[in-house]
């Protein structure tokens, strides 16, 4: 039976919409879970270890600003908060691009670092328990070849 959402259309199936409200409902609880065991654990926000993450990742441990928005998925303005509060707590700092006045970069501090440390292993834990323990190493590479199709999705 196809089912239209609130007698528009398209009209989808059960499954469908059954796949789409699951994976929903699974992405919610667990950032959810992961963000509560980082804030009950080091009292840092999943939104922020992830910067932190990648900003340690980094050479020299700092990306442009527009860069760091893309690869933790935040909005700029919503980055922007974020940074200003991680540099309120000493853990990230702001510098400035030789080469574009308008560029900024976050730089991930040595207090930023012994964060990242802190929390890594309560994060890695959780993600293991939570997500990639549920799976095989089979099943893992099948989803993840699913979800690389919604970063080309076909043309319509």
């Amino acid at each position: 039976m196809a089912i239209g959402l609130r007698g528009t259309e398209p009209q989808y199936s059960e499954v469908e919409l059954a796949a789409w409200r699951g994976f929903l409902r699974a992405h919610s609880s667990l950032v959810k879970a992961l963000d509560a065991e980082l804030e009950r654990s080091h009292g840092i926000a999943l939104s922020s270890y992830e910067v932190l993450a990648r900003l340690g990742n980094a050479e020299g441990g700092r990306l442009r600003m527009c860069e760091l928005a893309e690869s933790a998925s935040l909005s700029r303005s919503g980055l922007t908060r974020l940074v200003d509060r991680l540099a309120r707590d000493g853990l990230v700092a702001r510098g400035s691009c030789e080469h574009d006045a308008r560029g900024a970069f976050a730089v991930i501090t040595e207090a930023g670092r012994a964060e990242l440390d802190a929390a890594r292993a309560t994060h890695l834990d959780g993600l293991r328990r939570r997500f990639i323990g549920c799976f095989s190493t089979s099943e893992l590479e099948t989803l993840n070849g699913y979800l690389q199709r919604l970063f080309t999705p076909p043309a319509l």
